[in-house]
Parts: structure tokens; sequence; C-alpha cells
């Protein structure tokens, strides 16, 4: 309880260092503080560019976990982070990384793009989005924290029993897993229902499915796979929080339970947890590849069919993950060959991206360069994976450094190359401004030669015997200058970050403003200006076709047909019941972590208390009128 209240004060003291310090104006200049405006924004864009920045702030976090391992294994018999020290970084740089990093750097782009691309003003139910972000916030608040207070989670990011039961693992890092990721994943699923009914119901006249850009269709078969996903890991989670904190025997062996089951609940959602991050980075490279080429995607609607191919099988591959558990051989043959059969829409991908490429007009800009580093990487991750597919070769791999080596070329070469490339292409809709290309391509083949050196070498330390998970190893097996070129690699990896992280910081301090449409893009987004109005479009455009921008543009029209005439535009109001409901959620969730029983009934209150509040509110949002448009308008140009 103690350590909760300091943790308040120290809230409260920033927010009023923030806002001038506290007097009798305290509350009013809070109101009127942009702290406030951030903190109550229920605006897509201002959402979107919330989750990017506190995705990347996890990534930065993760990526100094990973160096303190690779430290830890540049030489044999290193004594730097031995033991539990070494599984904390481990357990928590996985964790970080999928579930704080990846996923919410994704959510970001697609709540910014999403809505632009199919022409909508807004998400479908604002309010709710808000919450998603605050809950995602607040959980990975409350997982990081236990660095700070109590230990970190020490059990691997899969958190398998029984390592992670209380007669096991009896110190409070595992509650902080379990209730900071079911606090977060409450985030996640709202985030999937939410861009699930903006695609379906918010789609501007003329956009059919059939005309929506590649982004859009992956975001939405994304969020499908979170609707189903997301709940196998809550009930995995709090049974496991039962077992934990009430003494439930679910996946205790001695007591009738099985951690197997642990497994099938942890993998049903675990594989199409890939996808979840690898598909709006399949929609990215489309984007970025088909601009860059001066063509319109090859086979696109084979590619909308493969996307919703790989959303559907990615149901029926987890087994894959537990070919060495003693599951039978049908059951592997079985769950081998459908491992196997995602592979083909993959495929379909890849060729069409390079047939897109073949005969375009190439411009090798920093998001191209991405997109063109990305395909190879990620072939690669996807050829070992087939390899990973067959299960007499799985028991050999198994738990080696092989397997460290497939996902990190699928993950971070197809995941976070592609959020870079998003990152670089989508900025001036982000923020209004373009990010430096000179230090861009930097960024990209510091982190590009980093990558492959730091991860390709643990494919042979996986081959030559080298298991996954262990802080040190034995001289004279071969493994030394392997391990040695894989964490120099990672420097590399480390100085492209903080050039990207300096380039942030430079484009932030400049005053140029980028153009509406500085790729010439072929998309409803530059169709709008850069920064994007908090109304989005004045006039909702007609579509006439797929690549609807790049059709007005090739008839000769400077922006798309107005689809209605322009009239007031209904706005929803900001809220603080969001932020007051995520820190319920936290309170409740550190309540539980602490068996502080009486601060979790708190917590609680504070969710039920907001819920209540919110369901009597009378506040019907607010009209922006036709001359505030028109004004606004020529102010932009004006500043031009």
């Amino acid at each position: 309880m103690g350590t909760l209240l300091v943790v308040l004060v120290l809230a409260l003291f920033l927010a009023a260092i923030l806002t001038g310090g506290y007097n009798k104006d305290f509350l009013e200049r809070v109101r009127h503080s942009k702290v406030w405006d951030w903190l109550t924004t229920v605006d897509h864009k201002k959402i979107g560019i919330m989750y990017f920045m506190s995705g990347f702030f996890f990534l930065l976090i993760g990526g100094l976990e990973a160096v303190f391992m690779r430290l830890q294994l540049i030489v044999p018999n290193n004594d730097l982070f031995t033991g539990d020290t070494f599984n904390k970084l481990l357990t928590m740089h996985g964790t970080t990384m999928i579930f704080l990093a990846a996923m919410p750097m994704i959510f970001g782009i697609i709540n910014v793009v999403m809505p632009l691309q199919i022409g909508a003003r807004d998400v479908a139910f604002p309010f709710l989005n808000s919450l998603g972000f605050w809950a995602f916030f607040f959980g990975g608040l409350l997982l990081n924290l236990s660095w700070i207070f109590g230990g970190a989670p020490n059990a691997g990011w899969t958190s398998y029993p029984s390592l992670a039961l209380m007669g096991f693992n009896p110190g409070p890092g595992i509650d902080y897993y379990v209730l900071g990721l079911q606090i977060s994943g409450i985030g996640s699923l709202m985030s999937g229902i939410n861009f699930l009914a903006t695609i379906i119901n918010m789609r501007t006249p003329g956009m059919t499915f059939l005309r929506m850009p590649m982004f859009t269709w992956t975001s939405f078969v994304t969020s499908a796979l979170l609707l189903f996903a997301m709940p196998p890991l809550t009930v995995g989670l709090l049974l496991l929080m039962f077992d934990r904190v009430f003494g439930s025997a679910f996946f205790d062996p001695a007591l009738g339970g099985s951690p197997v089951i642990w497994q099938h609940l942890f993998w049903i959602f675990g594989h199409p947890e890939v996808y979840i991050v690898i598909l709006p980075a399949f929609g990215i490279m489309s984007e970025v590849i088909s601009t860059f080429s001066k063509k319109r995607l090859f086979g696109y609607t084979s590619m909308v069919f493969a996307t919703v191919v790989i959303g559907f099988l990615g149901f029926m591959v987890w087994v894959h993950h537990m070919f060495t558990v003693g599951l039978g051989p049908m059951s592997n043959s079985i769950f081998a060959v459908a491992t196997m059969a995602i592979g083909v829409p993959t495929g379909i991908k890849v060729f069409n991206w390079l047939f897109t490429m073949w005969g375009g007009e190439l411009h090798f800009k920093t998001p191209m360069l991405w997109a063109v580093g990305f395909i190879p990487t990620f072939v690669m991750g996807g050829v070992t994976g087939v390899m990973l597919a067959v299960p007499p070769a799985d028991f050999q791999y198994h738990d080696s450094y092989f397997v460290v080596a497939h996902f990190h070329y699928v993950l971070v070469g197809g995941t976070v190359f592609a959020l870079f490339a998003g990152a670089y292409y989508w900025w001036p809709k982000m923020f209004g401004k373009l990010l430096d290309d000179r230090l861009g391509k930097w960024h990209f083949w510091l982190f590009f030669i980093g990558y492959h050196l730091t991860f390709f070498p643990q494919h042979f330390l996986g081959l030559f015997g080298m298991p996954r998970r262990v802080f040190t190893y034995q001289a004279g097996y071969g493994l030394e200058s392997l391990n040695m070129l894989s964490s120099i690699g990672a420097v590399g990896m480390v100085l492209g970050t903080i050039i990207f992280t300096i380039n942030v910081i430079k484009t932030a301090r400049s005053k140029e403003l980028a153009p509406a449409d500085p790729w010439d893009g072929r998309t409803l987004e530059w169709s709008v200006p850069s920064p994007v109005p908090e109304y989005n479009f004045a006039q909702l455009p007609l579509v006439r076709g797929y690549d609807a921008f790049w059709i007005e543009k090739q008839a000769g029209n400077k922006g798309m047909a107005p689809a209605e005439p322009l009239g007031p535009i209904h706005m929803p109001s900001p809220s603080y019941i969001p932020v007051i409901m995520s820190l319920g959620l936290f309170i409740a969730g550190y309540g539980f972590v602490a068996h502080a029983i009486p601060v979790a009934v708190i917590g609680i209150a504070v969710v039920f208390i907001s819920m209540f509040v919110r369901s009597f509110q009378q506040d019907f949002g607010y009209h922006i009128e036709p001359e505030e448009i028109v004004g606004s308008a020529k102010a932009k140009e004006v500043k031009a």
C-alpha cells in the first residue's frame, strides 16, 4: 500500500510541475493544459500517436534488456548477469517486445492510418479507443514496475507451469506478469472490436471491401484474430492467477492439475499472435512497395484472399510449439501439414511484392529501403519455420538457439522492419513533418547489418547444440566466436535506434511542415493536409476504385470528389473517465500482486464508479461548423 501511495504522490507532483505549480487556479490550468488534452483525448490520431510512442518507449526498454543478455553471453563463463537476474531479463525482454512494443506500435499506426484510408472521420467507438490505450498503458506500467517493487517475473515470456506456480516461484514477479498482461489484454481486445466495427460500418461511399487498401485489409483480419485469440490467453492468465492468489489447482500436477492445459491455452493465443503482429507488417509493405514502385499492387485480389487464409490457418497451427510434449504422431502430423500449408499464402504475398517492383519506377527513399530489406529477411525466417514444422527435425531444433534465430527473423526482420518503414512513410500524417531521409538511411544500414550479424550466427549456435535461455556456456565447443559476433551485431542495432531517436527529436524541433502528399501516394490519407485536421475530411470523399486518390490524380483532379455537401461535422467530446477507469484497474492489479485485498477492492470500486458515471453522462459531443472548416483551410493555405 505504501508503494502505491508513493507512486500516486509522485504522479500528482509531476502533474503540478507540468501545469505550473499548485494554487487556487491549479484545476483551471490543468483543464486547459496540453497534458490534460492528451490525457482526455478521444481523437484517433492522438491516441494512435500515444500508442506508437508508448510502444517505442517499451521497445527501448526491451532492447536494453536484450543488450544486457548479449553482454552476459559475449564470452564464456561470464558473471555479469547470472542466474535469476538473467532469467528476469529474458522474461521481461520477450514479454515487453511482444505485448508492450510490437502490438501497441502496430495499433498506433492502425489508429492513425486506417480511418483515413477508408474515408472515416473517426473510429466507431472513440471512448472505447481511449479506454483501450490507457488499459494497455497501465498494464504495461504495472508489469515494468516489477523491476522496482518486488522483483520481475523470471519464468520465461511463456511462464509455463510448474515454473510459474507459487510452490516453485513464491515471489510477486509472476503476479506482476499475470495482472499486467490481463489489464493490457483488455485494451488489446477493445482495440480489435473497435477496428472491426470501424472498417465494417464507417467506410466512405464507394469504398467497397475490394477497394480497401491492403493495409486496411490486414488491419481487418488482424482485428478478427485479436477478437478470437485474446480470450484463450485471458482464461489462461485468470486460471494462473487463481492458482497463485487463491490456491486453486488448475495447473498444479501434484493436486490433479495439468501444465499442458496452460501450454494449449497460451499457444492457441500465441501463434495467432504472430500473425496479429505480422499481418499489419504485410499491409505496410504492400503500401510502401506500391507507392515507391509507382505501380498498382500486383495481384491485389489474391493478396486479399491470401491474407484471409493466413488468418484462418493461423488458428490451426499452435501445436507445432508442442511437438515435444508427446501428443502423438497423429496430432503432430496434422499440425505439421497445417504449418507447412500456411507458407503458401505467405509465398503469394512475397511474389506479388516482387512483381509489383518488377518494371516499376523504383524510388529508394528510407521507407522503401526497409521494405526491400524486409523481403529476404522475412523469407529466411519463413524457410526456417518450415524446417521447424517437421516434427522429427523439431525434436532436434527445439529449445535451441536455432529457434531463437527463427522467431527473431520473423518478428524483428518482419514486424520491426515494417514498423520502421511505416513510421518513415506515415510520419507526415502522424506529426505533420517528414523525418530526415539521410539520417533514415544511416538508421537502416546500421540496424540492417547489425541485425543480421546478431541473429544469423544464432542458427549455427543452435545447430552446434547451444540451448535457449542459458546464461553461460563453456569454452572449447565452437560457441565463443559466434556469440561474440552476435553480441557485436547488437551494437549496430543500438546505434541505428539511437540515430532514429535523434531523427525524431530533430524533426520535432523543425518548423518545416510536410506537404499533404510528399510521396505521390495512392490512397485516401494522402488527400488530406499534413497534419491531419481534427475532423479528417471536411467532406467525405467519393471513391471510384482501388487506389482511389491515384485514380483522381490520373484523371487530372486536384483532390477527391465529395460524396456530401459541406455541413456541420459532429465530433465526440474528450473524457477523463478512460484514464480514471484504467487507473482503477492498475490499483486493483497492484492489490492482487501485493495480496492486499482491500487495495484490490478499492481499485475495482474505482472502475465500477467510473462505469456508473459514464452511464449517466449527458454529453452528446459538439459540432464544427462549416465557417470554421473553411477558415481553418484558408489559414493553412496562407501558412503554406
